[in-house]
């Protein structure tokens, strides 16, 4: 729940020109105190949250990085109504959640990609590669990188460019997605409707 606290204590005492002793003294403890707290080494008894939101001018809320972890919590929620869609078929669904969620996360990976991903399930191949071409870069999930350029091979290959489906699946790891899985299978002329099993069981995992 602290995980916040330490970098925005530093933050909003620099906003406000204080120096780490002079929030000791408002507080009546040790500069080595408050350099402890900001070094996340140790975090300041929770009695002493109001106060120092006080100083700062600011809620404890805010302090504690409240906004973030309910950030962070939208975000879950948003990823997992889309998957529960994308599980039932629902795509049109889960493409207008994720479209919506861009509006407020316009460069978000994990919403680009998941966009992608849908998209991908739907058919809706050329702006499924482009969003995953865009998304891929930005990433930082490794599991979502991998999943997602497994899916890129195929749908490259559905959308007639086997030289990038074939050099790609080349460069995959040795993971789930597998190099030694999915070359052989973009090397041998599947038809569209096996592609798209594929897909679908490379994103939902059926």
């Amino acid at each position: 729940m602290m995980m916040y606290l330490p970098a925005n204590l530093k933050k909003y005492r620099i906003a406000k020109d204080l120096t780490q002793e002079e929030v000791a003294e408002f507080l009546g403890i040790t500069a080595q105190s408050v350099s402890k707290w900001e070094r996340g080494e140790s975090y300041p008894d929770i009695a002493f949250l109001p106060a120092l939101a006080n100083i700062f001018e600011t809620s404890v809320d805010l302090l504690i990085g409240m906004d973030a972890i309910r950030a962070e919590e939208t975000r879950y929620n948003i990823h997992k109504t889309a998957v529960e869609y994308q599980k039932n078929g629902e795509y049109d669904k889960a493409e207008k959640t994720y479209r919506e969620a861009l509006l407020i996360y316009p460069n978000m990976p994990g919403m680009i990609l998941g966009l992608a991903a849908t998209l991908a399930l739907k058919g809706d191949t050329a702006e499924a590669i482009e969003l995953i071409e865009r998304g891929l870069p930005l990433s930082a999930n490794e599991k979502q990188k991998a999943t997602l350029r497994a899916a890129l091979c195929f749908l490259y290959l559905k959308a007639g460019r086997e030289d990038k489906a074939g050099r790609l699946a080349s460069e995959l790891p040795h993971t789930r997605e597998s190099r030694e899985v999915i070359l052989p299978l973009v090397q041998q002329g599947l038809s569209s409707s096996r592609i798209d099993e594929h897909i679908r069981t490379i994103l939902l995992g059926e």
